[in-house]
């Protein structure tokens, strides 16, 4: 059995990361196992630990930070940590799967810094500043002071975007999924 590879998708916020891999998923003629990450936040209804996260205690969160069993791993908020296990990735290598990542920039380019080769990392474009803004917008989901600090951070994530092995510019979903399809077959 050939090992997997690692497939790290990276994209500021609206750029359509997230209906780029589950169309994906949906093709089905890539093999992609998402890692499941780790919180220390309590689980909500419904969510299973090891299925939607691993749960872990504020103390063995910081354990495993300590021990450097993490291949990446943010306090999103004060106290509230989320973070990608090594042996997470491992599991799912080791298992012929290739393993996808959706996270932030820097959570992206350590993994690629650690992996190497063995990781393709994807950064997905949003067509321009004023394209994301009309997203962001159109969701209706958020505040306009929301707005404006997603569209900064989102600037800032576009500065890494040269780091990656490829960008992927989402003009247009169809040709965006195809692109994405292509790189992943190569």
């Amino acid at each position: 059995m050939t090992e997997g590879r690692i497939i790290i998708f990276s994209a500021p916020s609206g750029s359509g990361k997230s209906t780029i891999i589950n169309a994906l998923r949906e093709r089905g003629d890539i093999d992609m196992q998402f890692s499941v990450s780790a919180t220390n936040r309590p689980p909500r209804d419904g969510e299973t630990d090891g299925v939607h996260y691993y749960f872990l205690s504020t103390p063995d969160f910081e354990a495993r930070i300590a021990a450097g069993d993490f291949v990446e791993y943010e306090e999103v908020y004060p106290g509230r940590f989320y973070g990608t296990l090594r042996s997470e990735i491992d599991r799912i290598l080791a298992s012929g799967h290739n393993c996808v990542l959706d996270i932030d920039v820097k959570g992206a380019l350590n993994v690629k810094r650690l992996y190497g080769d063995r990781a393709l990392s994807i950064f997905i474009m949003p067509p321009g500043i004023d394209e994301l803004r009309r997203r962001l917008e159109g969701r209706g989901t958020e505040e306009q002071e929301w707005i404006e600090k997603r569209l900064a951070k989102a600037q800032w994530e576009m500065d890494f975007a040269p780091q990656f092995d490829r960008q992927v510019v989402n003009d247009d979903l169809t040709r965006a999924v195809a692109e994405v399809a292509a790189i992943i077959k190569d």
